[in-house]
């Protein structure tokens, strides 16, 4: 029987420029613009892990739009339909009183412009413009992303030439300095984690970061609009254009001589052992055997005590304070509230890719942990757990919520029905942006109770966990 043919794609220019190098350029500069919108950046703020974790939310960001640019409708279908459950539940009052919403289509519209002018921009940096009629195909794409979400596409000008009036003007009017943006800007580098060959070379990762992370921060200042730096009141040092156009100049001369490995999915697939690709697959194996060489070599070399022994059962209990802000405070705000929690809930969703009904099920188990959480920590009745309500109370907390919500992330791991965790699905749930590979890896099928033990010790805070840690952290 003939193979039926694949669908040819809607989105052809849109995949062909998110092919080259410098879309991660522009992805990070749009980001920015994005976060200056008022009630995007209230959302960020208030129930995002953007500001604490920028490189968790922007990996998540990346995958999000490959799904969105599959040939397959089943899985753009699928993915607009978590996109808009995940925006549905994010709702509050920013600090100047007006309410925001995940769904407001205003706000909506401006990330598909962002990323579009964004794409743009790109193009002409790096010295190879886009003609008038290529962006009025690429400019079509967005809308049809933007409709394909369900939004109103009107929302933004439907022919090319109103796009930019319209675009000048909410760089003059609307956008603001936020403390999203800057998080984007100077702390985005601060928290991506080393790569496989320089995992076990903490330090000089670090010295790496130092210097990259200014140098980023003014490629990404100097690609903005002139008219929003104005605005927002971003400092644009001395050389900071000449960075940026070596930048992108860079970027467009490597995906030119080497398009397949300056491609910014290949990177990403080629560091990812679960990818079925065979070029992944083999790259992958490279970048861990190194690793695990490098691993080798200083375990050879005399280590102190401490450094020798990691978690496990006679590890000592994490500090309460320690705890609470590294785990638990997940939008950096000095508390913990419903926010927080719903922010691990939507990383398990995104992570495990689950359906509506599981994805719900999730979410009431975050958010009965959550009221159980409160009943017994927040004494003062003001909807939310300070780091001393939770230090002072935290040794005696109840459990029956957190049991429960681990037996519904033990079914949602679980998705053969095999009624045991696998490797391969524990490290769907656990798995970074950088490495499927996990330092505390199960070596056998882990059975309900043993998960349930694992998570139990690490989210009550009596034990800390390598593995489980990479589900809250960046790492």
């Amino acid at each position: 029987m003939p193979e039926t043919p694949r669908a040819a794609s809607p989105f052809p220019l849109m995949r062909e420029l998110s092919g080259e190098l410098g879309w991660a350029l522009a992805v990070v500069r749009a980001a920015v613009l994005q976060a200056a919108l008022p009630q995007i950046a209230a959302a960020l703020t208030d129930q995002s892990t953007f500001v604490t974790h920028p490189w968790r939310r922007l990996h998540n960001t990346m995958a999000s739009v490959r799904r969105q640019l599959d040939d397959s409708p089943e899985v753009r279908e699928r993915e607009a339909a978590r996109l808009n459950r995940l925006h549905a539940r994010i709702t509050g009052v920013g600090p100047d009183g007006a309410p925001y919403s995940g769904l407001d289509p205003e706000a909506r519209a401006w990330v598909i412009a962002c990323l579009f002018e964004s794409t743009v921009t790109m193009r002409r940096n790096s010295g190879r413009r886009l003609d008038w009629s290529t962006q009025e195909q690429l400019y079509a794409e967005f809308l049809r992303m933007l409709a394909d979400l369900g939004d109103d596409s009107t929302v933004l000008p439907a022919e090319l030439a109103r796009f930019w009036p319209y675009y000048e003007q909410m760089l003059a009017e609307r956008l603001e300095h936020t403390a999203a943006v800057d998080a984007v800007l100077y702390r985005l580098l601060d928290a991506v984690p080393p790569p496989p060959l320089l995992r076990d070379q903490r330090t000089a990762w670090a010295a790496i970061r130092s210097i990259a992370g200014p140098v980023a921060a003014r490629v990404t200042v100097a690609s903005l609009p002139p008219t929003f730096r104005e605005r927002v009141r971003l400092d644009h040092p001395l050389l900071s254009d000449a960075l940026m156009v070596g930048a992108y100049r860079g970027s467009s001369l490597a995906t030119l001589a080497l398009p397949v490995l300056s491609n910014p999915w290949t990177l990403a697939n080629f560091v990812d052992p679960e990818d079925d690709q065979p070029g992944s697959a083999v790259f992958g194996a490279l970048l861990r055997g190194a690793s695990a060489f490098t691993s080798a070599v200083r375990a050879t070399r005399p280590q102190p005590a401490s450094a020798a022994s990691g978690p496990g059962p006679a590890s000592a209990p994490w500090p309460a304070r320690q705890f609470f802000t590294h785990v638990l405070d997940q939008t950096g705000d000095g508390t913990v509230s419903w926010p927080d929690l719903a922010a691990l809930a939507r990383e398990v969703g995104s992570r495990l890719d689950l359906d509506a009904d599981r994805e719900a099920d999730v979410y009431a188990a975050f958010h009965a942990w959550w009221q159980e959480l409160a009943a017994a920590l927040d004494v003062d009745g003001d909807g939310v757990i300070g780091l001393q309500e939770y230090a002072e109370g935290s040794a005696g907390l109840p459990a029956p919520a957190l049991v429960t919500l681990a037996d519904v992330l033990f079914e949602a791991t679980d998705t053969d029905h095999s009624g045991t965790i696998s490797a391969q699905e524990y490290r769907k749930l656990l798995h970074t942006g950088f490495s499927h590979e996990l330092a505390a890896a199960p070596d056998r099928d882990l059975s309900k109770a043993a998960f349930t033990t694992e998570f139990l010790h690490f989210m009550a805070g009596r034990r800390p966990s390598a593995a489980w840690d990479r589900l809250t952290t960046d790492a």
